[in-house]
């Protein structure tokens, strides 16, 4: 599974903040992270914080592109039904 993040560092807190609209009518999951983005440690902390919200290993996570943007493109291993489930429990689905 592919997720599009627009990632925020040094946020008060780490967080998912839900949908952020994208140029060209896209849409990419917001997150907040609370750590500087200097030496991968931003990076880090969204691997850790979604592997955690998703239910998988931080292992299952790797970013394809992005790496020194704010928009990234992560690409998710693992049960791709369950995950899309958590994300639709995280984003207030039904």
């Amino acid at each position: 599974m592919t997720l599009a993040v627009r990632l925020t560092p040094r946020a008060a807190k780490d967080a998912i903040q839900g949908l952020a609209a994208l140029p060209g009518g896209r849409t990419a999951l917001a997150v907040r992270i609370a750590a500087a983005p200097v030496d991968g440690a931003a990076n880090a902390a969204l691997v850790a914080l979604l592997a955690k919200r998703l239910g998988v290993r931080k292992a299952d996570i790797a970013i394809a592109a992005g790496d020194t943007a704010r928009l990234k493109r992560l690409a998710v291993r693992g049960d791709g039904a369950q995950i899309a489930s958590r994300l639709d429990a995280m984003l207030g689905g039904d």
